[in-house]
């Protein structure tokens, strides 16, 4: 990879002495940002900056164990979460929105954080593959967040869960974990519950928010296939198992249970096969286990 110099352009993703960021210290700077508006900013230009060769090869700089946050919204255990509705109201509507934008956000911190944790494992097409998938999170967050402003609303103004990244942190240790259970379950589970979401935004004359949806809902399968692929890649390295190791990582690593119903074409398009999904849609083992989130959702 080309080491061009480079200015500070305000995102942390400059260096004063000229030089330019590797892979790590650039992820780091994504999951350092605390404003959801500067941290999407960061993202885009990370992705934009390792397209164009801006950003160096290397992993010279750790993650930290929780990204960045500010006091808005407030995070609640998922079992204190308030009632969301269905959508008939702008007041559900504002809900919905605004818990897929948080999703989204979240996403934007997982893409990255996989890249900088793990993406020394992994030929360069792993980084040149996740680091766009965290610029599409990040275009994500921003279309949903423009449609809670439509509604006077903004992302922070109600409270939100920390289960996508309560998971993030059970699989700190191990690439194959991290797949299996983020990309493969919990981002999996928005192919599954989007296309009702869907329909009731345009049920409720909202067909804005329903079209952003279908977008997003095109591009999480691409975001899900991705996760599929890499646990492959690995388990083929290690010549183990796929199946038989997916199921195994879910059950220790994932607190709740994967249920149906399941969106099997859209499951089908990412590689989650009915073989993989058999025996795994039943509860999973709890034993000292995070509070993750059983809903699962975009990202």
């Amino acid at each position: 990879m080309p080491e061009p110099r480079a200015e500070n352009d305000g995102f942390g993703l400059g260096r004063s002495d000229g030089t330019v960021p590797d892979v790590s210290a650039a992820c780091r700077a994504v999951l350092d940002e605390a404003d959801p508006r500067i941290k999407v900013k960061t993202a885009r230009k990370a992705a934009r900056d390792w397209r164009r060769g801006c950003i160096a090869w290397g992993f010279g700089t750790t993650m930290p164990e929780r990204p960045a946050r500010t006091d808005r919204p407030p995070l609640l255990p998922p079992s204190r979460m308030p009632k969301r509705g269905r959508g008939g109201s702008p007041r559900a509507r504002i809900a919905m929105l605004h818990a897929l934008a948080h999703i989204e956000y979240v996403a934007i911190d997982l893409a990255f954080d996989l890249v900088g944790r793990f993406g020394a494992h992994f030929p360069q097409r792993f980084v040149d593959e996740w680091i766009a998938v965290g610029a599409e999170e990040a275009m994500h967050f921003a279309l949903i967040e423009r449609r809670l402003n439509a509604y006077g609303a903004s992302y922070g103004d109600l409270p939100a869960h920390d289960g996508l990244w309560e998971a993030a942190e059970q699989t700190a240790h191990d690439p194959l974990a991290r797949l299996a259970v983020v990309p493969m379950v919990l981002e999996a589970r928005g192919l599954d519950v989007t296309p009702s979401l869907i329909s009731r935004f345009a049920a409720a004359g909202d067909e804005r928010s329903a079209r952003i949806l279908r977008r997003i809902a095109e591009d999480e399968v691409d975001h899900v296939a991705a996760g599929v692929s890499w646990f492959r890649f690995l388990c083929d390295a290690a010549r183990i198992d796929c199946v038989q190791n997916w199921q195994s990582m879910v059950r220790l690593h994932f607190r709740g249970m994967v249920k149906p119903p399941f969106n099997d074409s859209a499951r089908d398009r990412a590689g989650l096969t009915k073989e993989m999904m058999a025996g795994l849609a039943a509860p999973c083992d709890l034993t000292h286990k995070p509070n993750q989130s059983r809903e699962g959702g975009n990202s």
